[in-house]
C-alpha cells in the first residue's frame, strides 16, 4: 500500500510599497490575512524607508524583505526624503530581482500585489518571466482616475499591463472594482473591503479616563469634531478647517494623522483665525485611536476622492454618526440620512451645515449612530473578511 505524499504548503509572494511600522488600511489589510492564514507562507518584498529597520524580519506570520539604498527618514515621515524617492523609482527593478532568486529557492504558489503602483510593476515584470504563476492584484487606490493617468504619464500602457496580466483582482470598493474594468481587465474582479479590529473599537473605557483625556485636550462644554486621516489634498481636511470658521467658537477640531499637508493645513488654520481651535495630534498609535473617538461627538472626512475609506468604518463601530462625501468607495456604506449625512465635495459651509445638523438633533444623532455601527459591526469584521479571501482567492490557487 503506497503512502500519500504530504501536500505542499503553498507560499506566496507580496509585492507592497511600504509595510509596518508604515500603517495604512492596506498595510493593516495584509498584516490581518496573513496573520490569519496560517496554512499559507508569506515573504513580502517593501522599500527601504529607514536605516534604522533591518533588512529583512519577520513581522506576524511575513517575511519581510526591505529592499533599496539605506535611507535616513525624516522623523515626522511629513515629507520623503531623496533616497526614499529613489528607492520608489527602484522598486519595480529591485523587487523583481530579489523575487527572481527567491523564486529558484522556495517556488513561489502565487504572487501578491498590494496596489497597482510600483509594486504593481514588480509584479508585472515577475509575471512576463513567470506566466504560469498565478498574480493577484489588490485595489487600494484612493486617487482619481485622471490623477493616476497623469502620473503614470508614459508608462501607461504598462499600467495597463498589470490589470491585463493579473489572474485576480481583489478591489475593496465597488468603485475599484469598476476602475479594474475600465483599465483591462478582463476578469471579474472580487470585492472585499478592508475591515478593522470590531473589538478594539467596541471597547468601553472608564468614564474619569475619557473625561480626563477631553479635559486635557478641550474644555468638557465644548462640541468636539475628529477626523483621522494621512494629511493629504484627496483627504480634504483644509475643507474641514474652513468649515470651522462657519462653527460656533466652542466647536473644536481634533486631527489624527501626519502628511506632506501638515504644515500648510497650520499655516490655513492660523490665517481663517481658528488656531486655537484646531488641535493636531499627529500619529496616534492605533490601540489609541478608539480612545479618542469615544470622547469625540461627530466623525468628519470631506474626502475629494477614496478607495474606501477605513477610518470611516472605524468611527461607526465606535459609535459615532460621520458626514463624508459621496465619492468613490465612501458610497458603499455610507447612505444619507440612513448610515450618515453627506456634504458637498469642497464646500466647507455644507460640511459645517451638516456637522451643525448632527450636534443640534440628539434624535437623529442617535439613528445615524446605532445604523453605522449595525453595519461595521455585520459588514466590516475581520474575522469574516479573512475567511472570504481564504475561499474566494487563496483557496483557488492551484
Amino acid at each position: 500500500m503506497s503512502e500519500t505524499k504530504p501536500l505542499k504548503r503553498k507560499k506566496v509572494l507580496i509585492f507592497s510599497l511600504a509595510y509596518e511600522p508604515l500603517i495604512g488600511g492596506a498595510e493593516v489589510a495584509v498584516r490581518q490575512i496573513t496573520d490569519h492564514l496560517t496554512e499559507i507562507d508569506f515573504d513580502l518584498l517593501t522599500v527601504c524607508f529607514d536605516d534604522k529597520l533591518p533588512r529583512t524580519e519577520k513581522i506576524g506570520r511575513c517575511q519581510v524583505y526591505r529592499l533599496g539604498f539605506s535611507v535616513k527618514q525624516n522623523p515626522n515621515l511629513n515629507q520623503e526624503s531623496f533616497w526614499f524617492k529613489i528607492n520608489k523609482y527602484l522598486f519595480p527593478f529591485n523587487a523583481y530581482v530579489k523575487a527572481f532568486l527567491l523564486h529558484r529557492e522556495k517556488s513561489y504558489s502565487a504572487t501578491w500585489a498590494i496596489m497597482a503602483n510600483y509594486a504593481g510593476f514588480a509584479a508585472l515584470f515577475f509575471k512576463w518571466f513567470n506566466p504560469k504563476t498565478p498574480f493577484i492584484l489588490t485595489l487600494q487606490e484612493g486617487d482619481k482616475f485622471e490623477y493616476i493617468k497623469r502620473r503614470v504619464g508614459i508608462f501607461w500602457p504598462l499600467y495597463k499591463a498589470i490589470f491585463r496580466q493579473a489572474d485576480f483582482v481583489q478591489a475593496i470598493s465597488n468603485y475599484l472594482a469598476d476602475y479594474a474594468l475600465k483599465i483591462g481587465f478582463k476578469g471579474k474582479p472580487i470585492i472585499i473591503p478592508n475591515g478593522v479590529e470590531i473589538a478594539s473599537f467596541l471597547k468601553e473605557f472608564p468614564k474619569n479616563e475619557l473625561f480626563a483625556l477631553r479635559q486635557k485636550l478641550v474644555a468638557d462644554t465644548d462640541d468636539v469634531i475628529i477626523t483621522t486621516s494621512r494629511l493629504v489634498v484627496k483627504n480634504g481636511v483644509a475643507d474641514l478647517i474652513f468649515a470651522l470658521s462657519y462653527l460656533p467658537f466652542k466647536t473644536k477640531l481634533l486631527i489624527l494623522g501626519t502628511g506632506n499637508q501638515l504644515e500648510n493645513l497650520k499655516r490655513t488654520a492660523e490665517d481663517l483665525g481658528v488656531k486655537d481651535r484646531v488641535i493636531f495630534l499627529g500619529s496616534v498609535p492605533n490601540s489609541e485611536v478608539p480612545k479618542y473617538l469615544k470622547i469625540a461627538d461627530v466623525f468628519v472626512r470631506p474626502s475629494l476622492s477614496e478607495g474606501l475609506g477605513n477610518s470611516f468604518i472605524e468611527a461607526m463601530a465606535s459609535g459615532l454618526p460621520i458626514v463624508g462625501t459621496p465619492v468613490g468607495g465612501i458610497v458603499d456604506f455610507l447612505k444619507d440620512d440612513e448610515t450618515g449625512l453627506f456634504c458637498e465635495v469642497e464646500n466647507p459651509q455644507d460640511i459645517a451645515a451638516k456637522i451643525k445638523t448632527l450636534l443640534v438633533s440628539r434624535d437623529l444623532w442617535q439613528r445615524l449612530a446605532r445604523n453605522g455601527r449595525e453595519v461595521a459591526l455585520k459588514n466590516y469584521d475581520w474575522t469574516n473578511l479573512v475567511e472570504r479571501f481564504r475561499s474566494e482567492i487563496f483557496d483557488k490557487i492551484v
